[in-house]
């Protein structure tokens, strides 16, 4: 499942921004590249994301997962036409650098309660402390003082 749409990626950088998915020069974003690109990055989003997630991803996702698709996006289809810019390689590194920060669990991604099947209260997603116990210690230095 994608996490961007063609209009996604109007509705953040304009329709200029489409100009890298115009395949045969007629001024017209060939749409079945954009969404091949689409998919790839998503593709590529869950790489990092699946290392601390499930997948997929319950809806609706975190705006920043679609603002990561559609940088990765545009920079893989600036590729393969080879109009890359430096603006279009700067998006890209710092999506890679903040999705690698959430897959080493450094940052976090927002992402929506899942409900318990048999009580249908949301889970929190916020960390849980860690509780131990367990049974009294057999090897102590006072125990072991009388040996």
């Amino acid at each position: 499942m994608a996490y961007a749409a063609l209009d996604d990626i109007t509705t953040l950088y304009s329709e200029d921004a489409l100009y890298v998915a115009d395949r045969d020069g007629d001024g017209v974003a060939d749409v079945a590249a954009v969404e091949r690109a689409l998919d790839m990055a998503s593709g590529e989003i869950d790489s990092y994301l699946g290392v601390r997630h499930s997948l997929p991803l319950d809806e609706p996702f975190d705006p920043i997962l679609t603002q990561f698709a559609v940088d990765i996006a545009i920079y893989r289809l600036a590729l393969a036409r080879d109009v890359l810019s430096d603006e279009h390689r700067r998006r890209y590194e710092d999506t890679i650098k903040h999705l690698t920060k959430i897959s080493e669990g450094k940052a976090a991604i927002k992402l929506p309660a899942s409900s318990d099947p048999e009580t249908g209260e949301a889970e929190s997603t916020a960390p849980r402390p860690i509780v131990m116990g367990g049974p009294e210690r057999m090897f102590t230095r006072e125990k072991m003082r009388d040996i």
